[in-house]
């Protein structure tokens, strides 16, 4: 009989140890909740989005295109490397 009671006795002891368990859970659940509020007007404001930058000038396309075509002309760049840059120069 002294088995089944110290069985008793520790089943007993681990259920009450749950159920306290799960209600400062709860209850440290329902501060947290009430606090958010709270926290959310006085939170750091959202970083603003950086924007795009602006696209090339006319004038800095027509710079690139000459500075493209004289390394074609010093042959730093081939024909077909000078027409894929220009061609995405070009289409911005």
């Amino acid at each position: 009989m002294g088995l089944l009671r110290g069985v008793a006795r520790t089943a007993v002891v681990a259920g009450t140890a749950t159920a306290v368990s799960n209600r400062v859970s709860r209850r440290q659940a329902n501060r947290w909740a009430a606090q958010d509020p709270y926290q959310q007007a006085y939170a750091e404001p959202a970083p603003q989005p950086v924007a795009a930058p602006a696209p090339p000038a006319a004038d800095d396309v027509f710079a690139q295109l000459e500075r493209l075509g004289r390394l074609r002309d010093d042959g730093v760049l081939t024909d077909a490397e000078f027409s894929a840059q220009k061609a995405k120069l070009l289409a911005g």
